[in-house]
């Protein structure tokens, strides 16, 4: 199994996943949202709590056209709705990094740019590449290049695009590297989650970590991100809000503190799922000594007969000669005398 360690979390456990509470821009500007939005993932269970860096001039054009639902975020154009939230700068995500610090929640932030990149590459345990940089080259090998955990978002890309993003990422160094399945859709139909790519990924990719990035609009207990950690997804990253009824894209769909409270107690109910490779019967002894069965006598059997199968049962406990031995003991002779109801013992049969 796959491996690495993220700011002292291992990673690669899909009953034990490392979650990214996806916090982007929903701050909206506000510091001290930024901070409450930290607080109410920390307090959720996740992990890690991750923004976005960007400026509108450095990530779109300004005929960028937009591609979500325009009845929950009315903007008509990226450049425009970039331009909105774009106000953070470096002493900013330095300031949410220390908070992030001293509650005991991994800071993350996705680079847009270059130049973010360098700016918070002393401020965070690993790089977060969006699935619409997938096929930026500069910036895969810009973040590859800092020698710290590489996670890439795979939404809207094809196989190839795959290979050819991870293939850019080696060359320029990193080694530790998770892909995440993901749907660019805002949000995300039920039916269009694909979650079975998940295993096509690991299939496909075996020497990397594959992760789930998830756009569903939650239930009670996110059961897309339940049935991506089944299928072996072993990091998970959603959208969070701390008002799911807030306008604005990234909102509706994303989760909050109580939703990412409920997943986390679930998950304590993974432990369901622990591989069977090696089964551990450690704690089956009792049921193995007392509810198996035992080669019993159906009527008493004297001293020098001949044991026929008339003359046994199968019955519990297991104290006595396995049933598994039927065939060797049916043909054996008894050399004392045996009372009904009484478990056969080696000690008292003679296998000729």
């Amino acid at each position: 199994m796959n491996k690495f360690n993220i700011n002292g979390f291992e990673v690669g456990n899909n009953l034990s996943p490392y979650i990214i509470a996806e916090i982007g821009v929903n701050h909206e500007g506000s510091m001290d949202t930024a901070k409450r939005l930290i607080l109410e993932a920390k307090q959720g269970g996740a992990h890690a709590a991750k923004f976005q860096s960007y400026k509108a001039g450095k990530i779109a054009s300004k005929n960028s056209p937009a591609y979500w639902d325009q009845s929950k975020e009315p903007t008509d154009s990226q450049f425009k709705l970039f331009q909105k939230y774009d106000s953070f700068g470096e002493d900013e995500y330095k300031e949410l990094a220390d908070y992030c610090n001293s509650i005991g929640i991994d800071f993350m932030s996705t680079p847009f740019d270059l130049e973010a990149v360098d700016f918070l590459d002393n401020l965070m345990p690993a790089f977060k590449i969006a699935s619409a940089d997938i096929t930026n080259v500069p910036l895969i090998r810009k973040c590859a290049s800092k020698g710290k955990p590489l996670i890439l978002s795979t939404g809207a890309a094809t196989l190839p695009e795959i290979e050819f993003s991870l293939q850019i990422a080696k060359e320029a160094g990193a080694k530790e590297i998770s892909i995440l399945h993901c749907v660019l859709n805002y949000p995300t139909p039920d039916e269009n989650a694909q979650l079975g790519m998940i295993n096509v990924l690991k299939r496909t990719f075996p020497e990397v970590i594959v992760g789930y990035s998830d756009h569903v609009c939650p239930d009670e207990t996110i059961s897309a991100l339940e049935v991506a950690s089944m299928l072996g997804a072993t990091i998970l990253e959603k959208h969070f809000t701390h008002d799911k009824s807030l306008p604005g894209n990234d909102h509706y769909h994303a989760m909050n503190k109580d939703d990412l409270a409920n997943f986390v107690k679930k998950c304590d109910r993974y432990k369901l799922l622990t591989s069977g490779d090696n089964k551990d019967i450690s704690k089956e002894r009792a049921a193995r000594k007392h509810a198996r069965r035992s080669i019993v006598a159906a009527r008493k059997i004297i001293s020098g007969e001949i044991i026929t199968e008339d003359m046994v049962i199968a019955k519990r406990p297991a104290h006595g000669i396995s049933p598994i031995h039927w065939d060797t003991i049916v043909g054996s002779k008894a050399m004392i005398d045996i009372d009904e109801d009484e478990l056969l013992q080696w000690n008292n049969i003679d296998i000729e």
